[in-house]
């Protein structure tokens, strides 16, 4: 029921959220009608359809005009979710997947797709039938076969011998047999290798390519050969030029019948991902492609060839105008360069060769192709839709005046609103936009509104920018990668220069000198006040040495959860001869991103931590990092962090690159490797919370508080994709959510012992150093960080991988010590003491303080 009475009453409960959406106030009334009316009539003036071969959709319009600002529409959302509980309702909730495997056009149903083409194919040939047909047109004199594909048929290695193709048919020049079953690559090598005149040869999607490195004994059998499977050999010449230049093909193989060049009336070349190391050839030259205008050359690697020798190659073609290359890549790193060195192009990567020297832009492509969802055959539709709904989704996070929600909401818009494509200049705009009938957010229903940005007519494509208000200072370029096939080499080049200044990095010293602390404790027996915020302290800290007060001017010391800053001191009459529980500049450590910066900036590459981005600066190295991971072969799972939030808030694993880049709109985050194989414990995954207390960062004094905790997951670990989103699985922190069972240290470390059958103390050695090293670095690197008047408490939490080598996983300020004040416990180093979790404040503070080394050891 809408309660709003007048126009102003809409505005006034919305103003805030229709500047935010950037919606024109012009048309506020229009969408207060709308809204009211529950008016969803974009049906009138669009429509969709689909491109791609099925595979994607697009908007266009079908009224006559719309003028720009002129109109708005209502987008519905078909489905809005907390990103934990995606998967779950696609399998509870009726037809949701059903609707969204159409709506982002991932229902075709291969295996009933397959089904129809083989009823369609009940009369298709086998591999002999096809052969003694050839035979017969031979036989008749009606044809010399030239070219034979023998694909999908099921062909093993024993009937490829019995067909005896080189003894049929001696004088062929193309011969496929892609998605066979063949396994013997000695066998196929032999067959293969008798037909003295082929010069393009697909064996793509048979078994023995997957275990061996059998294309060079088949090339080298092969003296003709120019393409093996679709890659140039490096014979390649003029039949393989003319395949990619559509002169040859299955109905004209043969080259005999052709002119003195035959090349001469290519005018477009499409060369990409050829894997072509040698572009000087006889046949690749101006003389015989006399009329080239236009030539791909990406996804080549031409390492056989200098810089200024493939520029005057190519300069040589005085027909050429278009271009397509990868920028950085064999023609240079700059696109402004590459322009200069060729005069003649008109446009470089799609893009006018006048405007890249306006802009002396570096990299630029405007011809990107869209990442379209894939899919293997038989695949549930849920799993399809996880996979392809980052190419969709959009997010926003609600909040009243209260308090801002921890989770962000993500919504796929309706068939409409999902069918608009990316341009860079877009003539339509959409906002999210809650609309709140009841004028409070209880009421809440959540919109899209599209409207014109710009004047459109009739059978025009409606576009829309996925990263609007995005501009290069936030990465823009990178971020398209989420939506684009955007250029491998680029990244993979910023992640290997990364990567090699990191290794270049020598080992920082650690700050050397003597202790320069000492004890708080007054030779006239005064009692230290103590002005906590924590509870825990004020119950637990009873040493008569302390007394706690409620008055923070009147402490000697300030131990507090909250960050003391300036306006804090002059508020609550803080002075600087306080001791307070906060170091200057300790960011460099308990906030994730400047964690990782700061290791790396001291030591580089260190096996103890896992490698780590800040997707706010870092997101084109992590592109290339993930790149090549795939490139070889590794595993290529991520974790995904919120730079300052604790207990696991909005933190996210996944493998799918999109969704990695689409995360980063819920706020700045790091990137790390997943550890995919941690060391378990019967089975579970557990990490380890370590207390350390800092007295001085110059001269370094830092202590390991002798007691640590274990902290497990509730289930079974397990890589299987669905499990991600399980907390229980794969996070360990259950004081907040989940079940928290609790087991004690020595019980702990006596099982595990047995399990894997180590020395527990050679693993705690390895931890020690690890520790020390990370405050190091901030020693090192941010010596501002030291104050006289600063001592203070960190959790250290630590994980093991497989190879018990540990891996530092935060380090956090003012950790929660719940479970050291709860229990009592036997520490399983230093002097084996019981320690009792009531005194925890006790000797935390007699360390800090007073000087005393009970239950704790230096580092």
């Amino acid at each position: 029921m809408n309660k709003f009475q007048s126009f102003d009453d809409f505005v006034k409960v919305h103003g805030v959220l229709l500047a935010a959406a950037g919606i024109p106030q012009s048309l506020y009334k229009l969408l207060f009608q709308k809204l009211s009316s529950d008016t969803f009539d974009g049906g009138h003036y669009f429509q969709i359809e689909p491109i791609e071969d099925g595979r994607q959709r697009r908007l266009l319009i079908t009224s006559d005009s719309i003028a720009k600002h002129s109109n708005l529409f209502l987008v519905d959302h078909a489905w809005t979710f907390r990103l934990s509980d995606a998967y779950k309702q696609l399998c509870e909730v009726p037809g949701l997947a059903e609707r969204m495997a159409s709506l982002m056009c991932v229902d075709v149903d291969l295996d009933s797709a397959a089904e129809e083409a083989g009823e369609e194919d009940s009369s298709k040939l086998s591999a002999v039938e096809i052969v003694e047909r050839e035979m017969c047109k031979v036989k008749e004199g009606r044809d010399d076969t030239r070219w034979l594909e023998l694909e999908e048929l099921d062909i093993d290695d024993h009937m490829l011998v019995s067909l005896d193709l080189p003894s049929k048919f001696p004088n062929l020049l193309a011969l496929s047999l892609c998605g066979n079953n063949l396994r013997d690559a000695e066998v196929v090598s032999k067959e293969v290798t008798r037909l003295n005149n082929l010069k393009a040869l697909w064996l793509n999607n048979n078994p023995f390519l997957e275990h061996s490195n059998s294309e060079a004994a088949i090339i080298q059998g092969c003296p003709s050969l120019e393409i093996c499977n679709s890659k140039f050999t490096s014979n390649y010449g003029e039949w393989a030029l003319g395949f990619c230049g559509g002169i040859y093909d299955k109905d004209n193989a043969d080259c005999a019948h052709q002119r003195d060049h035959p090349l001469e009336s290519v005018t477009s070349l499409d060369l990409s991902n050829r894997f072509i190391r040698n572009l000087m050839n006889k046949a690749f030259n101006p003389e015989e492609i006399t009329s080239l205008s236009y030539l791909n050359l990406r996804g080549n690697p031409l390492d056989q060839n200098s810089l200024n020798d493939l520029l005057q190659l190519l300069k040589g073609f005085s027909c050429l105008h278009s271009l397509e290359v990868d920028i950085p890549g064999p023609l240079g790193e700059s696109a402004a360069e590459i322009v200069e060195a060729l005069p003649n192009l008109s446009l470089l990567n799609g893009v006018n060769t006048s405007k890249i020297m306006e802009s002396g832009k570096s990299l630029v492509d405007s011809m990107l192709q869209p990442c379209l969802p894939e899919w293997t055959a038989g695949e549930p539709l849920t799993d399809r839709v996880i996979n392809a709904m980052w190419l969709y989704l959009m997010t926003y996070r609600l909040a009243d005046e209260e308090k801002i929600d921890e989770t962000s909401v993500w919504y796929v818009m309706d068939e409409l609103g999902s069918s608009l494509r990316h341009s860079d200049k877009p003539n339509f705009r959409v906002s999210p936009f809650l609309y709140m009938p009841e004028g409070n957010l209880a009421s809440a229903v959540s919109y899209s509104i599209l409207w014109p940005i710009d004047d459109v007519r009739e059978g025009d494509e409606c576009t829309r920018d996925y990263l609007f208000g995005i501009g290069e200072e936030k990465q823009r370029s990178a971020r398209l990668t989420a939506w684009f096939h955007t250029p491998k080499n680029y990244f993979i080049k910023e992640y290997e220069i990364y990567k090699n200044t990191l290794q270049s990095i020598k080992i920082a010293s650690p700050v050397q000198g003597s202790s320069i602390t000492s004890s708080l404790c007054r030779g006239d027996g005064r009692v230290l006040h103590v002005y906590a915020d924590i509870p825990q302290v004020e119950k637990y800290l009873t040493r008569p040495e302390f007394v706690i007060t409620t008055e923070p001017k009147d402490a000697d010391i300030i131990w507090t959860s909250m960050q003391i800053d300036e306006e804090t001191k002059k508020a609550t009459g803080i002075n600087d001869e306080q001791y307070i529980n906060q170091f200057p500049f300790e960011a460099c450590l308990v906030m994730k991103h400047h964690l990782a910066k700061t290791i790396q900036k001291a030591h580089g590459l260190v096996e103890w931590l896992q490698p780590t981005y800040n997707l706010e600066t870092q997101l084109s190295q992590l592109i290339g990092d993930f790149h090549v991971r795939e490139r070889e072969k590794l595993d290529n799972l991520w974790i995904l962090k919120p730079w300052n939030m604790a207990r696991t808030i909005d933190t996210t694993i996944n493998s799918n690159l999109s969704a990695i880049i689409r995360l980063m709109e819920t706020g700045p985050k790091i990137c790390q490797k997943y550890i995919e194989h941690p060391v378990l414990f019967k089975g579970r995954k557990f990490d380890l919370r370590y207390t350390v207390l800092v007295r001085s960062m110059n001269p370094l004094e830092i202590f390991l508080a002798e007691v640590f905790w274990v902290r497990l997951a509730n289930n079974t670990y397990t890589l299987e994709k669905h499990s991600f989103d399980q907390y229980e699985t794969h996070f360990t922190v259950m004081n907040y959510r989940g079940k928290l069972n609790h087991m004690n240290t020595p019980d702990f470390v006596k099982e595990f012992e047995k399990e894997h059958e180590v020395n527990w103390l050679d693993i705690h050695s390895r931890i020690r150093n690890m520790i020390k090293s990370a405050f190091e670095a901030a020693a090192a690197v941010h010596p501002e960080m030291h104050h006289s008047k600063s001592r203070a408490m960190y959790g250290v939490d630590v994980m093991l991988d497989s190879h018990f080598q540990p891996k530092l996983l935060e380090i956090t300020y003012c950790p929660d010590c719940t479970r050291a004040v709860t229990y009592d416990t036997e520490a399983v180093v230093g002097g084996g003491e019981t320690v009792k979790g009531k005194e925890f404040y006790n000797y935390i503070f007699g360390c800090l303080f007073l000087n005393e080394t009970n239950h704790v050891s230096q580092l």
